[in-house]
């Protein structure tokens, strides 16, 4: 999602741009003002990124950014109450061919209520608020939906999305939201987001985490790739945690080879032993690694010792190995 004000068309569009080039295959943009929607539409001609317009109580900006050429429009729930309003959403949607995302935020369906709702409450709440809106559309004749529930709660995440996979058979958006900062969201984002993938539920994932956009995308890949759902496009580097036996600081050299491999645009499993006695066994796996002790280390290709290198040597042998991958 961009987080910069949408009315700064060329700024928006430089971001939506970098996000492409980071991996993303979708990019929301937030339109709460008719000066938005007005923006977006210069936006959406200026990428070539499916669109998704970000829409909370105005079914005004979500007619608007159908018009306007959005790919797909989010609605929440807990804002847009009226049957009225969200008939005339379906129904310019449904003319526009555009897509609909329902997406169920807890604190706003929450907030909906007078009383507090205890947090045991609080999924069955969401799938609630959920099957009455599907109802509405799907007795409107629309079924080019998305669904999508969202928590800063990791296991209340994973909890309804798996009720809501099981009750419906649309698509499904997966994001675990308020996350924090890059630092705090990466471990839970990756623990609900994974533990969903990993069983086969959600189409499309967002990380969302303070600051820069582009560091949410590479989180999400991260984690789309640990599961094999995502096709690796750069080195993966492995790097033992170390231990007693230890001969050299093995965080520099992984540190030196980290930088090192920035520079390498292939697919490969690259590995960081700091002993030669268990490393090669963990490095097995690798396509190129080295075992270190002190004042030198064991090369290895495949699996395959090559050679033995000096200290000073380890990265440009490193590297003109992977060359000959």
């Amino acid at each position: 999602m961009t987080k910069v004000p949408t009315t700064d068309v060329d700024r928006c569009v430089r971001q939506v741009r970098r996000l492409v080039r980071a991996g993303c295959g979708l990019v929301r943009i937030a339109v709460p003002r008719r000066a938005d929607t007005i923006a977006f539409a210069q936006i959406v001609q200026k990428v070539r990124v499916p669109l998704i317009a970000d829409v909370h109580f105005s079914a005004d900006r979500a007619v608007e950014a159908i018009e306007a050429g959005a790919a797909k429009v989010r609605l929440n729930p807990g804002n847009i109450k009226k049957q009225e309003d969200i008939f005339r959403i379906i129904d310019a949607a449904k003319m526009h061919r555009v897509a609909m995302r329902i997406g169920v935020n807890e604190a706003s369906i929450r907030d909906l209520k007078k009383d507090p709702v205890p947090p045991e409450k609080r999924t069955a709440l969401m799938l609630d608020e959920m099957r009455s809106y599907i109802r509405l559309f799907e007795g409107r004749g629309f079924d080019q939906i998305v669904l999508s529930a969202k928590s800063s709660d990791a296991l209340r995440t994973i909890e309804v999305n798996r009720a809501i996979a099981e009750a419906f058979g649309y698509p499904m958006h997966l994001g675990l939201t308020h996350a924090g900062l890059p630092a705090d969201a990466s471990i839970p984002s990756a623990v609900a987001l994974g533990t969903l993938l990993a069983e086969g539920i959600g189409d499309t994932i967002r990380v969302s985490a303070a600051g820069d956009p582009v560091i949410e995308t590479e989180i999400a890949k991260s984690i789309a790739m640990s599961l094999g759902l995502l096709e690796r496009t750069r080195p993966e580097l492995i790097v033992c945690p170390t231990c007693g036996r230890t001969e050299i600081d093995v965080v520099k050299l992984a540190k030196q080879v980290d930088k090192a491999l920035r520079k390498v645009k292939k697919p490969c499993r690259v590995a960081v032993m700091g002993c030669i006695v268990n490393g090669p066994g963990e490095a097995a796996d690798a396509d190129v690694a080295v075992c270190a002790g002190r004042g030198k280390a064991d090369l290895y290709r495949h699996g395959q010792k090559i050679a033995t290198i000096p200290e000073p040597e380890i990265i440009p042998r490193l590297l003109a190995t992977l060359e000959t991958l």
